[in-house]
């Protein structure tokens, strides 16, 4: 997507708390392709099932009213690693990430890529998971922070890592070891051979629940202008 070298981009991110309610999860089941349904259907837990069918109804809300075209007339296709398109509307970006109770979606104008990752701040990390995807330097960040925060730290750099990796496209398919960040003035900076990479602009948002959730977005202008929403179902998207 092409932008002005002065032109921020701007980014519209959109968190649902989702009810989880029988009767809601078949109305949302209606906007949904086929395919959608058929997936939705190999889930063995009713909570993975609700949040996939909440996800898929989140995000074709929102991209119904960029694309002027109903919900369930979008066509949705996903490459080899999972990313998400538009069919005819390729320049389009935009993310989806659900964890249990929660939904994020972000849409942008005037950037090149796009990534939203959001997890449960309660989320148990062992040692050796913490081990496997952060960098020294992280872990030495994370063991500064007083007791007490340090959970939510590491899914905190857990999110970031994963929001980055999905906006390349490639998801855990690169070891996210390969990404880093450290902090400056409180926010998170990625750096590629010990320097900040000024292309890429990383935040974590507030989201108002039991939940982490970061943005990556790659941009050569300025820093990117972010709107936080919440979704009211059966409404446009509010402040």
């Amino acid at each position: 997507m092409q932008q002005s070298d002065n032109q921020p981009a701007a980014i519209d991110v959109v968190l649902w708390q989702y009810p989880k309610n029988g009767s809601d999860e078949k109305r949302w089941t209606r906007s949904l392709s086929s395919n959608e349904r058929e997936r939705a259907a190999t889930y063995r837990f009713e909570r993975d099932r609700t949040s996939f069918i909440a996800g898929r109804y989140l995000l074709r809300q929102l991209l119904s009213a960029h694309a002027q075209t109903p919900p369930d007339e979008l066509v949705l296709r996903a490459d080899a690693c999972g990313k998400l398109t538009v069919e005819g509307r390729n320049r389009l970006q935009f993310s989806l990430s659900n964890a249990d109770g929660l939904v994020a979606v972000a849409i942008a104008s005037g950037c090149e890529r796009i990534g939203i990752d959001c997890e449960r701040a309660d989320a148990e990390i062992e040692a050796a998971a913490l081990e496997s995807y952060c960098s020294p330097d992280e872990r030495r960040w994370r063991d500064q922070v007083p007791a007490g925060e340090r959970p939510r730290a590491a899914v905190a750099l857990w999110t970031l890592k994963e929001s980055h990796l999905k906006a390349l496209g490639v998801g855990l398919r690169q070891d996210p070891r390969s990404v880093a960040f450290s902090w400056q003035d409180g926010i998170p900076v990625m750096v590629q051979s010990g320097e900040p990479d000024r292309q890429w602009h990383h935040r974590l948002i507030e989201s108002g629940s039991r939940h982490v959730v970061a943005l990556a977005v790659r941009s050569h202008s300025c820093a990117p202008g972010i709107h936080v929403l919440t979704f009211q179902d059966d409404n446009m998207p509010s402040e």
